[in-house]
């Protein structure tokens, strides 16, 4: 643009429809703040600054909200009391400059698209109040709306429902909240509000009718696309919402060459990047920062949460993952699950076997390894190659403090074992069924404890038999 662009986003409201005591731009979508979703595209385009007026919960809404990377910057003013959406840019206009355009939006409007308020500010040219309408033709029940007169139907004015003669609530083109005006015309026709209405409250929309009285022209950017300037006021919209904003993230992948069994039933509640050649089947939800190799295949109903999950890993039906701080990796060639859970700090190798129900938390398993049915490895360091019996568990917790167990390359652990840390399992060594480990072993060595712990030093373990 040839001109600042300065961003007011409104996020005041209680949003008493929701029947909810957070405040309505904390309500989430795709995981995110309604609020946040607005930042976000703010973020992709080339503007100054981001103004967001509080007011309902503005110590909650300004603890969440947090500018995105190599965003502008993003200032908070507060409204209180409430007197409606033409008092709420009156508290944002002392921080406005007055060399740029403001670009107003909503805070419980998520899913308005870049590339939609660059035209509309290319159609402003830094010099006219230019609105954002809708007009698919349909009842408009509820919205603002766009008058028009003379031969060239110019906008003269926006009149609300509640204010509205039957005449024009026979009108179908609505205003949606959008609009961009040069700064210092904004702050003259803010000035002229008046409470002088049916609600008692400063409309935002009076502004344009004091700009055609003043000889300004008024522009409108018509859009048919409802679901863009969508808002939040109760919990059946939020649900609608969610199913565009999914089917709008599941488009993108198939684009990116991601088969979906089903789009309808796909949830990403935060990011996810998928590589080449990726299946994700039905009923899968995606939350955090969530990355697919190449060649990866997400089983149905798997929910997984800040992971990497390496080239050609298969994770199987009805498996956890959820990294939360600390981060799950799963390794190229993985097989994971079905029923499995993998916990923050599991760091797993390529070609690594996690069965069904088994648990992994805060442990390394080396390339190879496998746990493949009804195990527990917690604070757990497992070598290349090890097999690890159905049945057995680390005892990591003493009641107090935590403790690691090392189990080295090339080791059998047998079924139904407790390996009571800190302990390590020297490498080659075979621990027998049923045993209970309470001291280290040495390499190659044969263990076995019930009752007392008997150790066999150069135990050769019987050789598979190739026929």
């Amino acid at each position: 643009m040839s001109f600042p662009v300065d961003v007011v986003v409104m996020a005041a409201g209680k949003g008493t429809r929701m029947k909810s005591s957070k405040p309505k731009v904390l309500h989430r979508l795709g995981g995110r703040a309604l609020a946040q979703h607005v930042l976000d595209t703010a973020a992709r385009m080339s503007v100054r600054f981001v103004v967001v007026v509080t007011g309902h919960g503005a110590d909650q809404v300004e603890a969440v909200l947090i500018a995105p990377g190599e965003a502008p910057s993003l200032r908070f003013v507060r409204q209180e009391p409430q007197l409606g959406t033409g008092h709420a840019v009156q508290q944002a206009t002392p921080v406005l400059a007055d060399d740029g355009v403001t670009l107003i939006l909503n805070g419980d409007v998520p899913l308005i698209q870049a590339d939609t308020l660059q035209r509309l500010l290319q159609m402003c040219e830094g010099k006219y109040l230019t609105l954002l309408s809708v007009d698919t033709g349909a009842d408009a029940t509820g919205y603002g709306r766009v008058l028009r007169e003379g031969p060239d139907a110019s906008v003269s004015g926006i009149v609300e429902h509640k204010d509205a003669s039957e005449r024009q609530r026979r009108i179908t083109e609505w205003y949606s909240g959008v609009m961009a005006v040069p700064t210092v015309l904004l702050k003259r026709l803010l000035a002229q509000l008046t409470d002088h209405n049916t609600q008692r409250e400063y409309y935002l929309t009076d502004v344009v009718r004091h700009a055609v009285e003043a000889g300004c022209e008024v522009r409108a950017l018509v859009t048919r696309d409802e679901v863009q300037v969508a808002g939040v006021n109760s919990p059946l919209q939020l649900a609608a919402l969610e199913r565009a904003y999914q089917r709008r993230v599941a488009d993108g992948l198939m684009e990116q060459g991601v088969r979906l069994a089903d789009p309808a039933r796909l949830d990403v509640r935060g990011e996810l990047v998928c590589g080449a050649d990726v299946d994700i089947d039905v009923n899968c939800v995606f939350s955090g920062q969530v990355s697919l190799g190449e060649g990866v295949r997400i089983g149905a109903n798997c929910v997984i949460a800040n992971a990497q999950i390496a080239d050609g890993a298969v994770i199987h039906p009805f498996t956890h993952i959820d990294g939360e701080k600390l981060g799950v990796s799963v390794g190229a060639g993985s097989l994971i699950g079905p029923f499995a859970r993998l916990r923050p700090g599991a760091q797993l190798g390529a070609e690594v076997h996690i069965g069904n129900f088994v648990e992994i938390k805060n442990s390394t398993l080396a390339d190879g390894a496998k746990a493949n049915h009804l195990a527990y490895l917690g604070d757990a360091t497992v070598g290349e190659r090890v097999n690890y019996g159905a049945g057995s568990i680390t005892a990591n917790y003493d009641g107090a403090n935590k403790h690691r167990t090392v189990i080295e390359p090339d080791v059998h652990v047998g079924s139904n074992c407790v390996l009571v840390a800190p302990v390590t399992i020297g490498a080659g060594g075979t621990v027998g069924g049923g045993s209970t480990i309470t001291k280290s072993t040495p390499p190659g060595s044969l263990s076995v404890a019930r009752g007392k712990q008997l150790v066999l030093p150069n135990w050769q373990r019987p050789v598979k038999n190739k026929h």
